[in-house]
């Protein structure tokens, strides 16, 4: 990276075959900064006095645009949002306080824009913001097939989003530690089964943090229960190869996730995630022990290629699972 006192200063992490791209960009020029955000139309006005300092950090990959954005200044933001998306956000610090369309804003507020809809944004004098962009339309359809909401319905109006403020620091605490995550390893991006548990854990995280999940009526007759458990237990075994994700079986089964898991916690004990989890880990182990003879594979290759994207949670996962460190396994079938 290029010394900070430059103009700009900017690092570029390409995918394989150009599957994502990640940068990570220091400016001193607000036109230069409203012009780094990929695909998005955008004006910046200084307010304030001073000299102008902001950051940007920002992945993409298949659908799905991540980004952290900050500013020093007071700063009258204006444009779009690429088409056909929708932006969910979470303001980490707004010292001095913001207007977005016409509403305060602080810090904690869950924010949201509509790819059809206009930015009106000034900011507070401090800005500090991670968000997702991704299609509406695929959110949507996520949203509908595994929780039963419909979350363009909910997100009707740009602006502030009226939720709690634990909702909000729950959403920007996932996002902070996903975007950590892939700025410390990029290159698990790479491999598309870590992308689309990405991309399925961040659609669960937006719904959850939009919507009231815990009204929707989920009702399963109990005798079904241990038809809904064998019928999901048949679809992994039958996809043997791949990571199979809740939302996979949700739209195999044509269910709802609620359904899905008072289904499993009746008839197993456990529930859906836990269990998917528990299967991907001893798939993992498996590669483990067979791959240690020649293999040039790391236990992270192995560990994105079966969807962990946050290794040292899955670390703390395998040990309590197999008491010994994935390392471990390896070291001792070399």
């Amino acid at each position: 990276m290029n010394s900070l006192n430059a103009p700009h200063a900017t690092s570029i992490v390409h995918g394989d075959e150009d599957c994502f791209i990640f940068t990570e960009t220091v400016i001193r020029d607000i036109d230069d900064h409203a012009a780094r955000l990929q695909h998005w139309q955008q004006e910046y006005e200084q307010l304030s006095s001073g000299a102008f300092s902001g950051s940007l950090e920002e992945v993409w990959f298949d659908n799905i645009q991540i980004f952290r954005e900050k500013t020093n200044q007071v700063l009258h933001q204006i444009g779009r949002p690429w088409e056909g998306s929708r932006t969910i956000g979470v303001v980490l610090d707004a010292s001095g306080g913001g207007l977005l369309s016409g509403t305060a804003l602080s810090r904690g507020a869950l924010v949201t824009q509509g790819g059809d809809e206009d930015l009106d944004f000034r900011t507070p004098k401090q800005l500090d913001i991670i968000a997702i962009s991704t299609g509406a339309a695929e959110l949507r359809e996520f949203a509908c097939t595994v929780w039963g909401v419909d979350t363009e319905a909910k997100l009707s109006t740009s602006g502030v989003f009226g939720q709690s403020v634990g909702v909000a620091h729950g959403l920007g605490e996932f996002l902070e530690l996903l975007l950590s995550n892939i700025k410390r390893s990029p290159g698990m991006l790479n491999s598309p089964r870590t992308r689309k548990i990405i991309e399925q854990e961040i659609f669960d995280n937006l719904v959850v943090a939009t919507s009231d999940t815990s009204s929707v009526n989920h009702i399963v007759i109990p005798t079904s229960r241990k038809g809904v458990v064998d019928k999901a237990k048949a679809y992994v075994l039958e996809h043997h190869d791949d990571p199979v994700t809740v939302a996979d079986l949700c739209t195999a089964l044509n269910i709802s996730r609620r359904t899905l898991q008072y289904s499993f916690e009746s008839v197993l004990d456990i529930n859906p995630v836990a269990y998917l989890r528990a299967i991907r880990l001893n798939r993992v182990r498996r590669e483990l022990k067979a791959g240690a003879g020649g293999s040039r594979m790391t236990v992270a290759d192995i560990a994105a290629h079966w969807g962990f994207w946050h290794l040292s949670r899955f670390a703390g996962n395998y040990k309590q699972m197999f008491d010994e460190l994935p390392s471990e396994t390896l070291r001792k079938h070399q």
